[in-house]
């Protein structure tokens, strides 16, 4: 067969991965009360971080789902991680306070 009339069959890379190990262990009970382990599913604003970034099976998901919003139900956890904008509201009131004051 000739080159020009060869198909063209895409070469498979021969790389090698690192396979990467399950961030819950078999041995990890996922419970309200285990906050090490919940604390690694929540951003930074305190959002409960997507399946695929935490890389859960589908159970796993559902069930450190449930157990972050028990947790927050309980005051374990907060709602909401929010120290910028508390710090901003924290600013205003004491502008609002201190024009009532020269009133």
């Amino acid at each position: 067969m000739d080159k020009s009339k060869r198909p063209f069959i895409k070469m498979k890379s021969k790389r090698s991965f690192r396979r990467r190990l399950p961030p819950i262990q078999s041995g990890d009970r996922i419970d309200y009360r285990n906050m090490s382990l919940i604390s690694r599913f929540i951003s930074e604003q305190g959002k409960i971080l997507s399946r695929r970034v935490n890389r859960l099976t589908l159970k796993q998901q559902r069930l450190i789902t449930i157990a972050i919003k028990q947790a927050r139900i309980l005051s374990l956890l907060p709602f909401l991680n929010n120290e910028k904008q508390f710090e901003r509201i924290e600013s205003t009131t004491r502008t609002a306070s201190f024009r009532t004051k020269n009133k």
